[in-house]
């Protein structure tokens, strides 16, 4: 069976190709600016601008037909509504052309599935991107948020502190390259509060330390990757005691971050559980994940008419029922 993802939450509009539950392309063009944050309608006109050409470099790349697709898959949200539209309509838009069957794809359920397709059955995921920070586990029919951020996420805090230091979007990338510059650790407020976890203040005291000056840029990214991924740990081990589960996924583009990668693993090891990061691919934003869940979604028996194909923008992970595992 041949499913088309179709992934358009934020900045990224990708296209893949699957075969059954292999991944045979996975292309990918994202919204990027040398200063300043992501602009919807901007990031919405990006998708527009490059859709058809990452449709036929995903086929090319694949080397399957238009006309041999069963499925298409899209990211129905949540996300960012300028965006999620374009990728709709153009799915809605190859239903139509193909008289295919539509299926509309959680994104959050996507990048656990993804990370459950590198190995793990049973996973604590620690999902971790821009405007989502979340502890997920299945339980009972569904995937159930054990820990969630109480302000912004955690993505969306490292572009904004990138904003005060005058770097591009996405900023993580770049704070990661400070960071390994960084000698001195900067004491910084830590909220972790059961299972969640907060950064408003974070943000607030880190922003008043850049406009100072009395810092380094690359001590502030250090402090700031050491403080903020200590939290997220924290909670994902404490969610794993909770639920009494031995394996730990990371998803999102935050977690190709190599220092939060390394303190997963470590603490994995130390309970001696199991860490899976799936590749860095696979991690962003990405319509390999988006496929994949629809081929799942599909085979149970779920798909959608153009007519109730609306994009959902605040779409919970726990809104949706999993009647595929």
């Amino acid at each position: 069976m041949i499913t088309i993802g179709i992934e358009s939450t934020a900045h990224t509009f990708g296209v893949a190709i699957l075969r059954d539950d292999k991944v045979l392309s996975n292309v990918k063009d994202s919204y990027t600016t040398k200063s300043g944050g992501m602009i919807p309608g901007r990031s919405a006109d990006h998708h527009v601008d490059v859709c058809d050409v990452v449709l036929k470099n995903s086929l090319e790349k694949s080397g399957v037909k238009l006309s041999e697709v069963d499925i298409i898959a899209f990211s129905q949200g949540p996300g960012i509504g300028h965006c999620l539209r374009i990728g709709a309509v153009f799915a809605r838009s190859l239903s139509i052309l193909l008289k295919k069957p539509l299926v509309g794809v959680n994104h959050c359920i996507a990048h656990l599935e993804i990370g459950r397709l590198s190995g793990a059955t049973d996973p604590i995921l620690l999902y971790a991107s821009g405007a989502n920070t979340q502890i997920i586990a299945y339980d009972g029919g569904k995937y159930r948020i054990f820990g969630e951020t109480l302000d912004i996420g955690i993505g969306n805090l490292l572009d904004t502190v990138g904003r005060a230091l005058g770097l591009g979007f996405p900023a993580g990338p770049t704070i990661e390259k400070f960071a390994k510059g960084g000698k001195k650790y900067v004491p910084l407020p830590y909220a972790v509060k059961g299972m969640d976890v907060s950064f408003g203040g974070l943000h607030t005291n880190l922003k008043h330390k850049i406009q100072s000056g009395k810092f380094s840029k690359e001590d502030l990214c250090y402090s700031l990757q050491e403080t903020v991924f200590a939290m997220l740990v924290e909670v994902s081990e404490r969610a794993m005691a909770h639920c009494e589960k031995k394996e730990l996924v990371l998803g999102g583009g935050v977690a190709c971050n190599s220092r939060l990668k390394e303190m997963a693993n470590i603490m994995c090891s130390e309970r001696g559980a199991k860490c899976f990061i799936p590749q860095n691919q696979f991690l962003v934003d990405n319509a390999a994940m988006i496929g994949l869940t629809g081929y799942l979604m599909f085979k149970a028996g779920n798909k959608i008419t153009v007519e109730d194909s609306a994009i959902r923008p605040y779409e919970r992970t726990d809104d949706v029922e999993v009647n595929w595992r």
